[in-house]
C-alpha cells in the first residue's frame, strides 16, 4: 500500500510531469509548407507580378520574409520534392529524375526508406502530420505518404492530373492510399481538405504538407479566370485563374489558421518545386532567362518566401542563397528536433541568418544537375554546363538575365566553378533511373524492346538505307542539314546509335514532362 503521504507526492510529480510536458507541446510551432508546382519567379505580386493578384501569398512575405535568391533543388517536379522531404541534395541517394507515370516507372523510383521523410521526423516528435495534393516521389507499397510519417494524406501520387471531378488520368485521387471520387475543382478540394485538417489538428501542433498541382498543366477550364477580365490572352487568361485558385486555396488556410487562434506561432513556407515552363502555360520568369528542365536562372530560382510572426520582422527583404531544403531543417529546428549523425543535412536552420545571428550567409554555394547538364553557384558566380554546348559562366551580381558568357575571359573562375563541381560530385550517387513512358517502356518499367526514339524511327531508318548496310550516308539520309551534328566520328556515316543519340539529346532539350 503506498502511504498517503508518498501517493500525495507521487500525484503531484505526474501533474507536474504533465504540465510541464503539455507545456512543451504548447511551445512548438506549428508548420506549413506551400509547395506551387511550375510557378515562374514573377508570377507573383511581390516578385512584380501585374495582371494576375496574388494577395494572400503576398500576405507571407508582407508578413514575414521574401528571399530574392531561393531556389528549387532541382529543375523538375519529382526530384526537387525529393530534396524537400529528404533535407538535402536527393543526388545523395540517386534521386535525380522524374518517373514518368506510374504504370511505366522504372521500379526502383522513390525515395528510399532508409531516407527519412520530414513527416517522419516531425511525428516521431509527437506532430500530427497531414499532406494535401501532389506527392511524386514514390509509388511503391511501404513508399506512399500514409506509409511515410503522414497521418493523413489525400491528394494522388504522380506527376499531373486534371483540375476537373470525375477525371481520374489513371491516377486515382486518394485517402490514405483509398481511391475516392472528386466533386469539386480540384484546387478547391484540396483546400476543403487542408483546412479540414487544420481544424482537426488545433488541439497539438501540427505539420501541414500542402503540395499544389497547381499551375502545372493540363490547361483545364476553371472558375476563376472569369475574374481576370482584363486579360485578353486566353491561355494567360486559363493560367491565372489557376493562380487564382492557388491564392485562394492559400488564403483560406491562413484564415484557418488565424481563426484558430494560432497564427503567431506557425511558421509557414510558400515555394515552388521548379521554374515555370514559360512556353507551355504561359508562366513568368522574368527577368530571368531560361524555364522548367534547364538549370538556367529561370529554371531553378523561384518565389520563396516564409513567415513565423513570433520569430521574424515583417517585409524581410533577404538577399543571400537559400534552397529548398532549408525549409526541412527550419522546421526541425523550430520543432526542437535534433538531426541524426546517419542522416545529416544539407540544408540548414534560416532563422538565426534572418535575424541576425548568424552573420555568415546559409550557403556559400549551390549545386544542380540532370544527366548530361549541370550547374554550380559560388557567390556570384554561376556555371551553367548545358545539354550539347560549352559550358558557360555568369556574373549575377550585374547580369541576373545570364545575358554575357564570361567563360573565355575568365578562365580561371570557370576552372574554379568545374572543380567546386567535381568535388561535390563525390557525395551524391548517379542517378537509379530515368523518366520512362509508352515510348521507351512497357508497363512496370519493363523494356518493351523499342529504341529511344519508337519503333516509328526504325521503319524510317530501314526506308531510308538504300543499300541495306545498316548505316545511312549523307546522301541517304532524309534530313542532310543536320548530319554533321548527328556523325559525331566524322566518318560520312549515321549509325543507329548516333541518330538515336541525336534525337535523344533534342528530345531532353524540350519541355519535361511530370
Amino acid at each position: 500500500m503506498i502511504r498517503p503521504r508518498i501517493a500525495i507526492t507521487l500525484n503531484a510529480f505526474l501533474l507536474l510531469s504533465a504540465l510541464c510536458s503539455s507545456g512543451l507541446t504548447a511551445d512548438k510551432p506549428n508548420i506549413i509548407i506551400f509547395l506551387a508546382d511550375d510557378l515562374g519567379y514573377a508570377d507573383i505580386g511581390v516578385n512584380g507580378c501585374k495582371d494576375i493578384p496574388t494577395p494572400n501569398i503576398d500576405s507571407i512575405a508582407n508578413n514575414g520574409v521574401r528571399f530574392t535568391d531561393g531556389y528549387a533543388t532541382h529543375c523538375v517536379c519529382s526530384p526537387s520534392r525529393a530534396g524537400l522531404m529528404s533535407g538535402m541534395y536527393p543526388h545523395r541517394f540517386g534521386f535525380e529524375h522524374n518517373s514518368g507515370p506510374e504504370r511505366f516507372a522504372d521500379p526502383n523510383f522513390g525515395q528510399p526508406r532508409e531516407v527519412p521523410t520530414l513527416a517522419e521526423k516531425l511525428k516521431g516528435a509527437d506532430y500530427a502530420t497531414g499532406m494535401i495534393g501532389k506527392w511524386h516521389i514514390g509509388f511503391k507499397e511501404g513508399l506512399r505518404p500514409h506509409e511515410r510519417g503522414f497521418d493523413y494524406h489525400y491528394g494522388f501520387l504522380g506527376g499531373a492530373h486534371s483540375y476537373l471531378s470525375g477525371r481520374e488520368d489513371n491516377d486515382p485521387i486518394v485517402r490514405n492510399g483509398e481511391p475516392v471520387k472528386t466533386s469539386k475543382y480540384l484546387t478547391d478540394e484540396f483546400a476543403d481538405e487542408a483546412v479540414g485538417f487544420v481544424e482537426r489538428s488545433k488541439d497539438k501542433p501540427f505539420f501541414l504538407y500542402f503540395a499544389f498541382n497547381a499551375v502545372h498543366s493540363p490547361m483545364d477550364a476553371n472558375p476563376y479566370s472569369e475574374r481576370l477580365s482584363g486579360i485578353s490572352d486566353r491561355k494567360r487568361r486559363t493560367y491565372g485563374g489557376m493562380l487564382s485558385g492557388l491564392d485562394h486555396a492559400v488564403g483560406r488556410v491562413l484564415d484557418k489558421v488565424r481563426e484558430i487562434g494560432k497564427e503567431d506561432n506557425t511558421l509557414i513556407f510558400f515555394y515552388s518545386d521548379n521554374g515555370g515552363p514559360t512556353t507551355q502555360t504561359t508562366s513568368r520568369n522574368d527577368p530571368l532567362r531560361g524555364y522548367k528542365g534547364q538549370f538556367f536562372e529561370g529554371g531553378i530560382r523561384v518565389p520563396f518566401l516564409m513567415q513565423w510572426k513570433a520569430k521574424l520582422k515583417p517585409a524581410t527583404v533577404y538577399h543571400n542563397m537559400v534552397m529548398g531544403f532549408d525549409c526541412h531543417a527550419t522546421a526541425l529546428s523550430a520543432a526542437g528536433v535534433a538531426v541524426s549523425k546517419n542522416n545529416p543535412l544539407d540544408g540548414v536552420d534560416l532563422v538565426p541568418f534572418i535575424t541576425d545571428k548568424n552573420s555568415l550567409q546559409p550557403h556559400d554555394r549551390l549545386f544542380w544537375r540532370s544527366g548530361d547538364q549541370h550547374a554550380a553557384r559560388l557567390g556570384d558566380w554561376k556555371l551553367v554546363d548545358s545539354r550539347n554546348s560549352q559550358p558557360m559562366l555568369f556574373d549575377l551580381k550585374v547580369d541576373i538575365g545570364e545575358s554575357k558568357d564570361l567563360a573565355t575571359t575568365h578562365p580561371d573562375r570557370l576552372k574554379e566553378l568545374q572543380s567546386a563541381f567535381a568535388e561535390w560530385e563525390k557525395v551524391t550517387q548517379p542517378a537509379q533511373w530515368t523518366r520512362q513512358d509508352a515510348r521507351t517502356q512497357g508497363v512496370a518499367g519493363k523494356s518493351n524492346g523499342m529504341p529511344v526514339a519508337g519503333g516509328r524511327m526504325q521503319a524510317a531508318l530501314k526506308a531510308a538505307d538504300k543499300n541495306g548496310d545498316g548505316k545511312l550516308s549523307r546522301e541517304e539520309y532524309p534530313q542532310p542539314a543536320v548530319f554533321k551534328d548527328i556523325d559525331k566520328d566524322g566518318d560520312g556515316f549515321a549509325t543507329r546509335e548516333e541518330i538515336q543519340a541525336f534525337f535523344a539529346g533534342r528530345r531532353n532539350q524540350e519541355m519535361p514532362k511530370p
